[in-house]
């Protein structure tokens, strides 16, 4: 059976350059973002930085008008890769450690979650953190795989990537 040729998308984008966070002390964050994180930054306005790790996606930093800056939803979280479980293990230690240091609160016990292992943090902004492990590329092992029927990576039985398969479900 012939299937319809797929519609190419309305609009001629070529690149997703940044997302945006907001912050409540631009010094104060900036300094967390590279002494904590380990982000590249550069200072954009006397309100802004722009961060990046890994790549050339960024992170637009920039200072709320408000004082009422509200809490970021747990489905809005920030993913941050690294290679192996035994990272993201090392990663929830610091994190636990250096909490009061850095305003951190509402750590999460690392977990296997949505085909990966991980855990979550919201920093002294209020800004949601996920710390995975993912194989080289991040998630674009999930392209290769392709659509998934039914409950898909949320399945007990989801074959995860081989940088993920030693802790239990």
């Amino acid at each position: 059976m012939n299937q319809p040729a797929k519609a190419g998308p309305a609009l001629n984008l070529k690149f997703y350059s940044h997302a945006t966070l907001e912050c409540r002390d631009i010094v104060q964050t900036r300094k967390f973002f590279e002494e904590f994180l380990g982000f590249e930054t550069v200072q954009m306005a006397d309100v802004s930085f722009w961060a990046r790790l890994g790549g050339n996606q960024v992170i637009v930093v920039v200072k709320s008008p408000t004082k009422d800056k509200s809490t970021m939803p747990f489905l809005n979280h920030n993913g941050l890769d690294v290679s192996t479980e035994a990272e993201v293990d090392a990663a929830y230690e610091i994190v636990k450690r250096d909490k009061e240091n850095w305003g951190i609160r509402k750590v999460s016990r690392p977990m296997v979650q949505h085909g990966t292992y991980c855990f979550y943090f919201w920093d002294a902004d209020d800004n949601a953190w996920e710390i995975l492990c993912n194989p080289d590329g991040g998630y674009s092992w999930g392209f290769e795989r392709g659509d998934q029927e039914g409950a898909g990576h949320m399945r007990r039985d989801f074959e995860r990537p081989e940088s993920t398969i030693t802790k239990e479900q």
